[in-house]
């Protein structure tokens, strides 16, 4: 019997920004993340896109309705990892996904403070919610890209652990990391 293909991985690409949702600029670093996906995933997916204002509430409820209603498998976050009032993304984050796993926003601070000094201002995280991994990234293009090549490699395996779709990378684009065995 012929089998049937896999089930495109749902992933989540989450901009959270009071004047983009409002219309006042248009996001440009939620369609980054979706050009890097489209660039380093080789398996199919299928993005579900939100602009949303800053804020718990709004970041919280969106983490929830998108992970438990259109379950999704990966959910990337964009914004609202600063220390101003409104950016907060990580307790948003944290509320919607108790599970936080600290070695990502660790290794995304590490690598961009290799670029700006300013980095060890980013409060990123990452967490689970049931069986989505949900990764908080910074606002900007260039930084979304900085921080995805660092963690990315360990997102397959880690998705596979959780018990989320199993996506593939392009080898020669970048190498993500399942043990042998």
């Amino acid at each position: 019997m012929p089998q049937s293909p896999p089930t495109p991985a749902r992933i989540g690409v989450v901009t959270a920004s009071d004047r983009a949702s409002a219309g006042v600029y248009q996001d440009e670093s939620g369609p980054a993340i979706e050009a890097y996906l489209a660039r380093v995933l080789t398996t199919p997916f299928v993005t579900l896109r939100r602009i949303i204002p800053d804020g718990f509430e709004s970041v919280r409820d969106t983490l929830i309705d998108l992970a438990d209603n259109e379950h999704c498998d990966l959910i990337l976050t964009t914004g609202g990892t600063g220390p101003s009032p409104r950016d907060l993304t990580p307790e948003a984050t944290l509320a919607a996904a108790p599970r936080e796993f600290p070695g990502f926003g660790e290794l995304m601070r590490q690598v961009s403070l290799r670029q700006v000094p300013t980095a060890i201002l980013s409060r990123q995280i990452a967490a689970q919610r049931g069986a989505c991994l949900i990764i908080n990234l910074p606002g900007k293009p260039a930084s979304i890209a900085v921080c995805l090549d660092a963690v990315f490699p360990a997102v397959p395996y880690c998705l596979d652990l959780i018990g989320a779709a199993r996506i593939e990378t392009d080898p020669a684009v970048l190498a993500s990391f399942r043990p042998k065995g």
